[in-house]
């Protein structure tokens, strides 16, 4: 069955899924069921979509079931949120009856693994998305089991898997924490459709379609979808064929082939469809959605969103939303193209920018709220200073491959006004309830630069004491390789930022971010950032390690130690000594530091920076505190998992070893009873 014919792409579906305008004079709505008591509290007897979160459920528009839910709901769609189900059986999604229309699912805000585990691959201590930050509230690749026990609770309803995970797992990825190239999410988790970006109009297309009497098969000319067809059909005719899934698992090199073919089909202007094999089975990715129009974003920020967590949660604080929840979203999509982040691949490279009118909207809410204290801790976006930038050229927009607007040098075709951002920055402070707006998401420096009436302003009125910037690194090869400007964009920037402070008659500080063990960033490398903060005087107190999260540029370096459009070798720290020597050295001022400062040191034949001299990194005899430091990391490891104490049968204890969950050392047995070895029938071995 050739589908070439069956399956044009919907080139606009932004018409189509327009929302409705909010009634006059309302400002917030109750939130959505999160029960089956409150679905009966509202008169229904079902509900037409089941969302399933990994997160807490909190109605703001800076979480993806609050945005999504209200966007269905203003399209008159009835909407139930599952917030973190159980996922040991079906019966939570059960709750809820059979949803009319589909199953929504989602992992979360973030990719499960990497809100699980650090980049050493430990169990994380906290969970930022969970009630009382409360860790083990969602399962290891949520997406997977979510979608599983959809389609065990009600089979034949439609599942359509989206959000981070799914978006950045859509096709072949390579998983950090199984060091494997896994298929496809949707092959494992049985999803019908995945949809990738951030998907209020696909969502609402969907709903609208499926109501009308249209299946989950009809959905599949939609844009910003993926789906896996049956072995006996045949993929598009117009699709770009990827290396199969065969091939990137056993080839690193077909890998990086796969990854600059996928990573140059991004702009959704030109972008074709993909498909990938995986055995006999295709899997299919549409073109990007197309980006939110103004009209449309004022919309989506406008809906009655009650800006706090469900009452569900009365008295247990929820992390991520305690950091968000005076913040106002401006913009979303990002044309840095950094390697190393996802916000380009789910949310675009196409700026796409609220009014004016909406944001001052926005503020002026939460300025009439009785327990809004006065402060807005944040107005950006992923980039706060990308405020209404795009290409001033559009034919050239709808032609253009390149993966960064501004890497290796801005392009002379971008539009850099800040003036549009100025303007909303100064009625901001305007708006009564409001006494400061301040700037806490990233701005782009090499940008903030080319207009220093913006670093004016911004320095005055934005800044509380401390400006967060992200250079990420000073080597000029891993700063190719990461995308990001050479290290002296970030001395110009943090002198323009001192000079304008001053002018200011203000003591305020950038304080700059760093990563360990990026692609390319060897010892030396480190070394000489390590050498660049002990001169300019900055001592992190946080470090960021590299985490190869899927779909990530730098995650196919990491992963095959290539650079995957120019095919050239890249140097990878994969060993966990090599990435805790990495960063200890950009904290060699830390006494517990020391000993991992000074083995890298001498490992890469740098000596002369121990000693006492003023250019050294650490002294040459270790401090008192880096041996008591040791000493307490020696009797944590001896008092861990490699020690055991025996019971003591003169107090009672059954005999063995205490802390084991039956008597007797049988790791892995559900009893400690010897079975029998002996078999009894065939194939019995007991």
């Amino acid at each position: 069955m050739n589908l070439s014919c069956t399956l044009p792409i919907v080139e606009s579906n932004v018409a189509a899924t327009m929302l409705p305008a909010l009634p006059e004079g309302v400002h917030e709505r109750p939130h959505l069921p999160a029960s089956r008591s409150e679905m009966k509290a509202r008169g229904w007897d079902g509900v037409d979509v089941v969302f399933v979160t990994g997160d807490a459920y909190v109605d703001h528009p800076a979480f993806a079931m609050g945005i999504l839910g209200r966007v269905l709901e203003a399209a008159g769609f009835r909407v139930a949120i599952l917030s973190q189900p159980d996922w040991h059986s079906a019966e939570p999604w059960r709750q809820f009856g059979r949803p009319r229309l589909f199953f929504g699912i989602s992992a979360g805000n973030m990719d499960s693994m990497i809100n699980h585990y650090t980049a050493n691959k430990k169990v994380r201590n906290d969970d930022a998305y969970s009630p009382g930050g409360r860790i083990g509230l969602r399962p290891d690749r949520a997406t997977i089991p979510y979608c599983q026990r959809a389609r065990e609770a009600f089979p034949g309803v439609p599942i359509i898997a989206g959000g981070v995970e799914a978006s950045l797992r859509r096709l072949a990825h390579y998983d950090y924490w199984s060091d494997t190239v896994r298929r496809a999410i949707m092959l494992d988790a049985k999803a019908d459709l995945v949809v990738f970006g951030m998907g209020e109009h696909q969502i609402v297309t969907m709903a609208r379609r499926l109501a009308q009497g249209q299946t989950v098969r009809d959905l599949r000319d939609m844009r910003g979808v993926a789906f896996a067809l049956g072995a006996r059909e045949s993929p598009p005719g117009d699709a770009l064929v990827l290396p199969s899934y065969e091939e990137v698992k056993s080839d690193k090199r077909k890998f990086a082939l796969a990854t600059r073919i996928i990573h140059q089909e991004t702009n959704p202007l030109n972008a074709r469809r993909l498909v990938q094999y995986h055995d006999r089975q295709a899997v299919v990715c549409n073109p990007p959605p197309l980006p939110v129009s103004q009209e449309d974003m004022d919309r989506i920020y406008g809906l009655p969103y009650t800006r706090r967590p469900h009452p569900m949660y009365t008295g247990r604080k929820i992390p991520a939303y305690e950091v968000v929840k005076d913040s106002v979203t401006i913009m979303r999509g990002c044309f840095g193209g950094c390697t190393f982040c996802s916000i380009t691949a789910h949310q675009g490279r196409i700026i796409q920018s609220r009014s004016p009118q909406s944001v001052l909207a926005e503020l002026r809410r939460m300025g009439q709220d009785p327990n809004f204290s006065g402060v807005v801790s944040d107005i950006g976006g992923p980039t706060a200073n990308m405020y209404q930038m795009r290409c001033t050229r559009p034919e050239v927009e709808a032609r253009c491959k390149r993966l960064s607007c501004v890497h290796p040098k801005v392009c002379k075709l971008l539009g850099t006004d800040h003036g549009p951002l100025l303007d909303l920055l100064r009625q901001s402070r305007a708006v009564a309830g409001v006494d400061r707006v301040y700037v806490a998401s990233g701005i782009r420096m090499d940008l903030a630069q080319q207009s220093p009436e913006y670093l004016a302003e911004l320095v005055k009125h934005h800044v509380g004491g401390h400006l967060k910037v992200a250079p990420e690194h000073t080597d000029p090869g891993v700063l190719r390789l990461m995308k990001k400007p050479d290290v002296d964009d970030f001395r110009g920037f943090a002198q323009a930022f001192q000079q304008a402070s001053a002018r200011a008659g203000k003591k305020q500080y950038v304080v700059p971010y760093f990563i360990a063990s990026h692609p390319g960033s060897d010892l030396k490398a480190m070394i000489d950032l390590a050498v660049f903060l002990k001169q300019n005087g900055y001592r992190p107190d946080q470090v960021q390690d590299f985490i190869p999260a899927p779909f990530d540029i730098a995650t196919c370096m990491y992963h095959t130690g290539l650079d995957p459009f120019t095919g050239q070798e890249v140097s990878v720290a994969k060993g966990l000594r090599d990435r805790k020597m990495q960063r200890a050295l950009m904290q060699f001022f830390k006494p517990e530091n020391y000993f991992m400062v000074r083995e890298a040191l001498l490992k890469a034949g740098r000596g002369d920076l121990i000693g006492n001299g003023c250019d050294c990194l650490i002294p040459a005899h270790p401090p008192r505190q880096a041996i008591e430091a040791r000493r307490r990391q020696a009797n944590g490891t001896a008092e861990g998992d490699h020690s055991h104490s025996i019971a003591n049968p003169a107090r009672g204890e059954p005999v063995g070893e205490r802390g084991l969950p039956n008597p007797g050392y049988r790791p892995g047995r559900k009893t400690a009873r010897r079975r029998d070895k002996t078999p009894n029938r065939k194939g019995d071995r007991g």
